[in-house]
């Protein structure tokens, strides 16, 4: 798999087109369920299939991905195997959107890719800020239901390396 990195790389649509995009999302963030679900609601010009990043479907069907990352940063990823993180990653899922696609252009610039990262940052400090500042992250042991809100397991301790705090 090939990693793009940065909003204007690789445009060459005719040697590697794009007929699909799966989204890896972090299912138990509100802003990216939210999201998720807005992605849903849009007309698309290239369809989004949309899954639980680090999920079992998620390791099955891209076992080279390192999966803890995508629970981090929006991972999307091309029917051709196109990889694309973060603001890049953002822009490529505008660009599937009907309404959005122009958009998408106008980020794909040398300044609007300026935008698109500052937008991703904000995203990310949001997510980080929900719970006075510290993000919970599954190591930890701590796990969000949107019905059940946030619930703590201990890590166990089955591989002899347990964590102390």
């Amino acid at each position: 798999m090939s990693a793009v990195t940065a909003a204007g790389r690789d445009r060459d649509a005719a040697r590697v087109p794009v007929h699909g995009l799966t989204v890896l999302y972090d299912a138990e963030c509100s802003l990216c369920s939210f999201v998720r679900d807005w992605l849903l609601r849009q007309r698309q010009l290239v369809p989004l299939e949309l899954v639980p990043a680090a999920s079992a479907e998620a390791r099955r069907r891209y076992p080279g991905l390192d999966h803890r990352a995508t629970l981090d940063e929006v991972t999307v990823v091309g029917d051709a195997g196109q990889v694309y993180r973060g603001a890049a990653a953002w822009v490529v899922v505008l660009w599937a959107l009907r309404e959005h696609r122009p958009l998408a252009h106008r980020l794909s610039t040398p300044a609007g890719a300026k935008l698109a990262r500052g937008a991703v940052l904000a995203a990310a400090k949001w997510r980080g800020a929900q719970w006075g500042g510290r993000a919970y992250p599954r190591g930890d042991g701590w796990a969000y239901d949107p019905r059940a809100g946030w619930t703590y397991s201990p890590p166990g301790c089955d591989s002899g390396a347990c964590p102390t705090g």
